[in-house]
């Protein structure tokens, strides 16, 4: 079914007339809401988030019914759903009550197409690396890792990948001076201070442009390629090499396109993931207005009472099969 679903959209996308060479005069999204995952122990999980990282919960909602089953395409479904604030950015950790989905496989790698992460700034690399090794978190990278100088548009930066109790990969990240956006220099007394970007993987970096900028309305904003000891550290990839593409709409964190050059043996969404799975994250954006939501997402959903925050929403798959639930606001 993905397959199926991923063929024809890259068809569309570099075919039709959403593969544009410019993206629209007024994007048909306005803004990244949320970064979301499935979990399989919310109390864990938030435990997890809001103990060792710093999230703050905002709010925590069971939620069932068919237009929940349409939008998330799990039935019979029910499902504990709760936002997490870091900074200016948000999260949503979702638990599917029922049905339960599937673990991550067990062999994941940073290269295989399923992969996302999202990227969270700290103030202090060495301070928020000791307090995560004191917590005996899942590493990814063997410690944190300085981004050589030869790389203009990344270099000097730390970063350090690690893993959260269902296996989803995140990411610290630090920024010298004069990188990353001016609000990470700002004063402060945290350590963990938000979301610089959510990072996906993908297979093929011109058939997600047409996706992202030319159909969504982003605006790439940066990118680099990166390669070296240091990156395959950080990413626990031998010989890695990759085109990093950094996008954003006018609101919210960054999406950044990670395609690997090499190897390039990572594999391919698998057919028959589902949401309820835990390999499963969708990347939350708003729509302008209704017209917008039902030109990116045909025939979205109308949610009761606005429960999770939105009126409508409807699914967007990207060319590798990443989601995006895409919204309209009250």
């Amino acid at each position: 079914m993905r397959t199926a679903v991923r063929a024809l959209l890259a068809l569309a996308v570099l075919c039709g007339p959403i593969g544009a060479a410019d993206p629209p005069t007024v994007p048909p999204i306005m803004a990244v809401d949320a970064i979301g995952m499935t979990v399989a122990d919310m109390d864990a999980s938030l435990d997890f988030y809001s103990r060792v990282l710093g999230f703050t919960p905002v709010r925590d909602i069971e939620v069932s019914g068919d237009a929940y089953e349409r939008l998330r395409d799990v039935f019979p479904v029910r499902m504990r759903v709760v936002r997490l604030a870091l900074g200016d950015e948000q999260l949503e950790l979702t638990e599917y009550l029922t049905p339960r989905g599937r673990p991550a496989p067990a062999d994941a790698r940073s290269n295989d197409r399923w992969f996302q992460h999202v990227a969270i700034v700290v103030r202090d690399m060495d301070r928020a690396y000791a307090w995560l090794r004191d917590q005996r978190i899942a590493h990814v990278s063997p410690e944190p890792q300085r981004l050589p100088d030869w790389n203009a548009n990344a270099g000097g930066i730390r970063a350090f990948y690690f893993r959260d109790p269902d296996g989803h990969p995140l990411e610290l990240i630090w920024f010298p001076t004069g990188k990353g956006d001016p609000r990470w220099q700002a004063p402060t007394d945290r350590v963990f201070l938000g979301i610089d970007h959510t990072a996906i993987a993908v297979g093929d970096t011109a058939a997600s442009l047409a996706f992202y900028r030319d159909r969504l309305g982003l605006r790439v904003v940066g990118g680099s390629e990166n390669a070296g000891p240091e990156q395959e550290r950080l990413n626990a990839v031998r010989g890695a090499r990759l085109r990093i593409t950094s996008l954003h709409a006018a609101m919210g964190p960054g999406i950044e396109l990670l395609e690997y050059l090499a190897p390039r043996d990572g594999r391919p969404f698998p057919d028959d993931a589902r949401a309820n799975d835990l390999i499963h994250w969708q990347t939350r954006v708003v729509a302008r207005d209704e017209a917008a939501l039902a030109g990116v997402a045909p025939h979205p959903v109308v949610v009761p009472a606005a429960a999770l925050g939105f009126l409508r929403a409807g699914v967007a798959r990207d060319p590798d099969g990443h989601d995006l639930e895409v919204v309209e606001r009250p």
